[in-house]
C-alpha cells in the first residue's frame, strides 16, 4: 500500500488551516495563557482586536497583549473573483477625484500593548499611547455594505469622549480611505459632522490614508 505525504500530514494540515487556530499558534509558541481569539469584523478586524486587548488590560484580565492582523493574496490573479469595490487599475486613490475603487494590498502588522505605567516601569520603548476607543455598527443604511455617516459621526464623538481629548487639538487623522466613490465621501461627512459638534474651526486637521501607498489590506487594514 502506497502512502503519500498528504496522508502523513493531513491531520496537521487540516488543523493548521483552521482560521480559529491563527491566534492559538501565537499563544502556543510563546506560552501565552490569556484570552486568545480570532476576530473577524471585516475591514475593522485588527482595530477591534486592539480595542478588545486594551479593554482586557484595563479590566485586569491580562497585563500585556499582542494584537494585529495579516492579509495575504494566495492567488493574486487579475481575473480572480471581484466583490465590486476594486479599482480599475489596481491602485487606491484615497480622496482623489479620479478614484473608482480600492486596490488590494498584502501585509501584516502587530503591536505589543501594556498599560503606560507598566511600560514605563519595564523600560520599554513606547511608540504611541492609546488614550481611548470605541466600536459600533452601521445599523440600517442604504445597503448591507454601505457605511452610515451618522453611525460614523457617533463613533468619533464617543471615542473622543472616552479618550478625554479636545477635538480641536487633533492635528492628523489616519482614515479608512478606501478610494471608493461611496465610502470616502461618507467618511468625510461623518468626520465633519463630528468636528462641528465641538468647533467652527476649519483647515486645522490633516487627513490621509496609507492605503494610497500599500493598498487595502482588508482584515489587516486597521493595524
Amino acid at each position: 500500500m502506497l502512502r503519500t505525504l498528504t496522508d502523513d500530514f493531513s491531520s496537521v494540515a487540516m488543523s493548521g488551516n483552521l482560521s480559529s487556530i491563527t491566534a492559538g499558534r501565537v499563544s502556543y509558541t510563546f506560552n501565552l495563557t490569556g484570552p486568545s481569539m480570532l476576530i473577524d469584523t471585516a475591514c475593522s478586524s485588527s482595530l477591534v482586536a486592539v480595542y478588545n486587548a486594551c479593554r482586557d488590560i484595563k479590566d485586569g484580565i491580562c497585563d500585556m497583549a499582542l494584537a494585529g492582523g495579516i492579509k495575504l493574496c494566495m492567488l493574486p490573479l487579475e481575473d480572480s473573483e471581484k466583490i465590486g469595490i476594486e479599482s480599475s487599475n489596481g491602485r487606491t486613490k484615497t480622496f482623489d477625484e479620479s478614484a473608482d475603487g480600492t486596490g488590494i494590498g498584502e501585509g501584516s502588522g502587530a503591536v505589543v500593548l501594556k498599560s503606560l505605567s507598566k511600560a514605563e516601569r519595564d523600560g520599554d520603548y513606547i511608540y504611541a499611547v492609546i488614550k481611548g476607543g470605541y466600536i459600533n455598527q452601521d445599523g440600517a443604511s442604504s445597503g448591507m455594505t454601505a457605511p452610515n455617516p451618522v453611525a460614523q459621526r457617533d463613533l468619533y464623538l464617543q471615542a473622543w469622549k472616552n479618550a478625554g481629548i479636545n477635538p480641536e487639538d487633533i492635528s492628523y487623522i489616519e482614515s479608512h480611505g478606501t478610494g471608493t466613490k461611496l465610502g470616502d465621501p461618507i467618511e468625510i461627512t461623518g468626520l465633519t459632522q463630528a468636528f462641528k459638534k465641538y468647533t467652527d474651526k476649519t483647515q486645522f486637521c490633516a487627513i490621509g490614508s496609507v492605503k494610497t501607498n500599500i493598498g487595502h489590506l482588508y482584515e489587516a487594514a486597521g493595524i
